[in-house]
């Protein structure tokens, strides 16, 4: 890395430190979620079935945080005003520029203070591509807390000889040996764990049914782009997000059937394990009320958030969606996961006006939300009040290092490390929004709307200049 880099790098990361540190517990920490997951692993791992990703009984608990390194400093609040006139001096010549499209809105916030720094348009909603991404995120948070996981089970049938795979909706399950996402639901594990159980049963032949009931309506996303290798189908047994390959991101075809390809997966799982299983796996449902033969559990929330909003996952983010609106007792569905989204937004005090969540990927152009809004959550996420929120912090993709800001602001950019955001693109939709600290130390809240841009390229790069205005500006 040459050495202009590395010291912008390395100076980033001590602001952001400091500044971050004016807001957030020193309990919980804001980079909590982004540096324990060694911990809670190995915490995992004690469990007597000896798995980090697949247990019996209550969940694993959460690595204790480590104390704070440093004290929190006084919010600042001087010079606010001149601030924002410099802002309104840099960004306004920028935001006009064409290459963003017919209509735009920006938000920028002091996230020690909340104070307003700039707003052009910022209360109009727009469609916002993937940076709804944070909102999935904050609403999934809310109601469910980052330790959470998902159980992907195993239960006994209807009659004799028979079990069913019971989907949980865990969207890091994978039924390869090792998972290249890293850690998360096993089906090798669960292949084990069920035929040790059958065995010390007494049974070596089974029929396989699996029960894939706990989402419900459409399964194909309403938007045609959806259908084509950006998500799969989305249903609640699906492993290694229906991807035929080894990718963990970005597009590829996807099976038709997850629940099936995942079902037929796990029936020669067992049978490498010495356990025959007759004929194809049928749906069917799992009696109610009975105990596990075996479970395997998902990575916490916290880190399924983090790998969305880095590499911009929708397949995590409909399942988030899931998640909420089961928390909420409401259909598992793109339209129940709307709703209870919506419902744990306005929980949270945020500004909700004109917003719409048609998904929770953002892949739909009926989504819409403000630039406020997207500030807003932001702003939430590092209260000390919502710790349960921060790994929307610290899932943010870097600018110039990972995930879909990796190639972006990148090089000698004076945003390089520095920014960290969500990115969002469709046709006729370019949006970022994130945080970044600035040369008076403040750490910023920032969200860019874009509409109707001629052209992807351009557009993004008239948002990066944007982002790297407030770096350099605030």
């Amino acid at each position: 890395m040459p050495l202009a880099k590395t010291w912008q790098l390395i100076a980033g990361s001590a602001v952001a430190g400091l500044a971050l540190s004016a807001v957030a517990v020193a309990a919980a920490g804001p980079w909590d979620s982004g540096q324990r997951k060694a911990e809670r692993d190995r915490a995992a791992s004690w469990g007597r079935t000896g798995g980090v990703d697949h247990a019996a009984g209550g969940l694993p608990q959460a690595a204790p945080s480590a104390p704070g390194v440093l004290p929190g400093l006084a919010p600042r609040t001087a010079n606010a005003a001149s601030t924002g006139g410099a802002l309104a001096g840099a960004l306004g010549p920028l935001l006009a520029d064409p290459a963003l499209g017919t209509a735009r809105g920006a938000s920028v916030v002091d996230i020690a203070t909340g104070q307003v720094l700039y707003e052009s348009g910022a209360g109009e909603a727009m469609t916002p591509a993937s940076t709804l991404k944070i909102a999935t995120a904050s609403a999934a948070l809310a109601a469910l807390g980052p330790e959470h996981r998902i159980r992907t089970t195993v239960a006994p049938g209807a009659g004799p000889g028979e079990i069913v795979l019971v989907g949980g909706g865990d969207p890091s399950l994978t039924a390869k040996k090792k998972s290249p996402a890293g850690s998360g639901g096993s089906l090798v594990a669960l292949a084990a764990d069920t035929a040790q159980a059958l065995k010390a049963a007494g049974t070596d032949t089974v029929t396989l049914g699996y029960d894939d009931s706990l989402y419900t309506g459409a399964v194909l996303h309403p938007n045609p782009v959806g259908r084509i290798g950006n998500i799969a189908p989305v249903t609640a047994l699906t492993a290694d997000e229906g991807r035929p390959d080894d990718s963990t991101s970005g597009y590829v075809e996807r099976t038709d059937d997850p629940s099936k390809d995942t079902a037929r997966a796990f029936a020669g799982l067992l049978r490498d394990r010495g356990i025959k299983v007759g004929g194809e796996p049928g749906r069917v449902k799992a009696p109610a009320g009975t105990q596990p033969l075996a479970t395997t559990l998902s990575t916490p929330l916290a880190g399924l958030v983090e790998r969305m909003l880095t590499n911009s996952d929708n397949d995590i983010a409909e399942a988030l969606a899931r998640q909420t609106a089961l928390a909420a007792g409401r259909p598992a569905s793109f339209e129940g996961g709307g709703q209870a989204v919506s419902e744990k937004l306005a929980s949270l005090g945020v500004d909700l006006t004109g917003s719409r969540f048609a998904d929770g990927s953002g892949l739909s152009h009926d989504d819409k939300v403000s630039t406020r809004l997207l500030t807003g959550l932001l702003v939430k996420a590092a209260d000390p009040r919502h710790p349960e929120l921060r790994p929307v912090l610290t899932g943010l993709p870097v600018a110039g290092f990972t995930g879909t800001l990796r190639s972006r602001n990148a090089g000698a950019s004076p945003a390089a490390g520095l920014v960290r955001a969500k990115t969002g693109t469709l046709t006729g939709a370019n949006s970022l929004a994130g945080t970044v600290v600035g040369p008076s130390g403040r750490l910023l809240a920032f969200a860019f709307l874009t509409a109707k841009a001629p052209d992807k390229l351009p557009a993004e790069k008239g948002l990066d200049k944007l982002a790297a205005a407030v770096a350099t500006t605030s």
